[in-house]
């Protein structure tokens, strides 16, 4: 019998994952019944919205089960096809089970990738759903106009990093960004952000006057905590906040303690508006086709970190809770 490794729940994490909470196994690889392909996986992608399914808590996805894989985005090669299945071995597919070296699904849960146009692992990052997220929440949920002042948090990531230069390329006057050391800073104006900061130099607020003087128009968070606080206060009358993650709260194990300014966004009439990516597929053609465009012209910039292996999978995690990554974290199977 054939058989193959994944990675599953193994208790879940008061605080801060630790490599005790994964454990990996090994499994038989199943064939295919009716309606069904099996996919060797080759590029798994491990994102922040993972940590909040590892706890036992109601949420928009549901929860990892202890005992059980993990899943999550990924990219892989067909390598059987069950009865009735219009797919062929050797289609490369993207599809929501990860953390495993082979995945059996239905195949209409598998979504073909032209690896011609982009790398298969592009997939999982400018072209796939952080990219979509990036574009759904900057230019619908937050509404940006050309000439406006945009701030983005853990701006260095796979959504932010993005985020930034769609809004330069849609004609945003000015467009800061913060990130977690001096290397990122240097990164975020490599790619076209105005300004850039470092959110360990000093109070987020202080940075944030200093580096958009004026005010911002909108706010792309992906952080929480004190850095919202600091966006609302820098906000003009009737801006906009895409409230996208809050991965400074994601560890934590009290109650966040900002923001305390709420109240600003009665008098600024602001809109905080918190966003799914999975409500905005409609979107997907005119994102695809926009971002593909940009790649090939060379106007934008994807970066991808990747670390080697399943049995790593768990630290990639954990490194990217840490903000190890630049650009989109990957793990290559």
């Amino acid at each position: 019998m054939t058989t193959a490794r994944e990675i599953h729940l193994a208790s879940r994490p008061a605080g801060w994952p630790t490599p005790d909470n994964f454990r990996l196994v090994e499994v038989p690889v199943p064939d295919p019944g009716p309606g069904q392909v099996l996919v060797r996986n080759q590029v798994m992608s491990v994102d922040p919205y993972m940590r909040g399914r590892m706890n036992d808590v109601k949420s928009y996805v549901p929860p990892f089960q202890v005992g059980a894989a993990l899943d999550g985005g990924a990219v892989g090669e067909v390598v059987a096809v069950g009865e009735g299945v219009e797919l062929a071995p050797g289609d490369v597919v993207l599809h929501g089970l990860g953390w495993r070296e082979y995945a059996l699904l239905e195949a209409r849960a598998a979504r073909p990738v032209d690896p011609t146009l982009a790398p298969a692992s592009a997939y999982l990052g400018a072209l796939g759903m952080p990219g979509l997220t990036a574009y759904a929440g900057l230019l619908d949920v937050a509404a940006m106009k050309p000439g406006e002042t945009v701030f983005v948090s853990a701006a260095a990531g796979a959504v932010g990093s993005l985020v930034g230069q769609i809004a330069k390329l849609r004609g945003a006057a000015r467009v800061v960004g913060s990130a977690g050391s001096p290397a990122k800073v240097d990164y975020l104006r490599e790619l076209g952000f105005d300004a850039a900061f470092d959110y360990h130099a000093g109070p987020v607020r202080e940075s944030l006057r200093a580096a958009a003087p004026e005010g911002i128009d909108v706010y792309f968070d992906n952080v929480g905590g004190d850095h919202l606080e600091a966006a609302i206060s820098a906000l003009r009358n009737h801006g906009r906040v895409a409230l996208c993650g809050a991965i400074s709260q994601y560890n934590a194990t009290e109650p966040p303690a900002a923001p305390r300014n709420l109240a600003l966004a009665i008098g600024k009439r602001l809109t905080l508006r918190g966003f799914i990516v999975g409500d905005h597929a409609h979107l997907r053609d005119a994102f695809v086709a926009e971002l593909a465009g940009w790649l090939s012209s060379g106007q934008l910039r994807y970066d991808e970190t990747f670390v080697d292996g399943l049995p790593n999978a768990p630290e990639a995690f954990l490194g990217l809770l840490r903000g190890d990554n630049l650009g989109k974290m990957l793990v290559r199977l």
